[in-house]
């Protein structure tokens, strides 16, 4: 069980008012990559995901381009899941910032609590080492 307890209440919230999902590290080397499967389980579940991958630029994952950064997303972004290590989180969540997301999502076994702290105080709310791939199905059966 992870050690970040969020109430189910508040993954409902995250979940209910996101539409738009910006995936940071999405992969498009197919079903063995966790980002592809999540991906593709969001868009089933209705969600609009914009797949960022700055080494993928040009291809499609799940018939949508594969975005540089954030910056290139089309419109406002609710949430911005992220599928990077921890080191490597930082950046994303700086990015997330100035991108007026709302929600910022770390996977599984991501964590980062400086920058979530920083994302928080920017009022953004943070789920760390967790997946809406496990939750929604859970949220549902709950």
């Amino acid at each position: 069980m992870s050690r970040f307890a969020y109430s189910d209440e508040t993954l409902r919230r995250v979940l209910g008012e996101t539409k738009t999902v910006a995936l940071v590290g999405a992969s498009p080397r197919g079903e063995k990559r966790a980002s592809w499967r999540v991906m593709r389980f969001l868009q089933q579940r209705g969600y609009k995901v914009y797949p960022v991958n700055p080494d993928a630029v040009g291809q499609d994952i799940h018939g949508e381009p594969v975005l540089a950064s954030l910056r290139d997303v089309p419109v406002p972004i609710d949430m911005v899941d992220i599928f990077r290590r921890s080191s490597q989180v930082a950046p994303v969540v700086d990015d997330a910032i100035a991108a007026g997301a709302k929600f910022i999502w770390m996977q599984l076994d991501i964590v980062d609590e400086a920058a979530a702290a920083k994302a928080e105080a920017a009022g953004i709310t943070v789920i760390m080492d967790r997946c809406p791939a496990i939750e929604l199905p859970r949220l549902d059966a709950a």
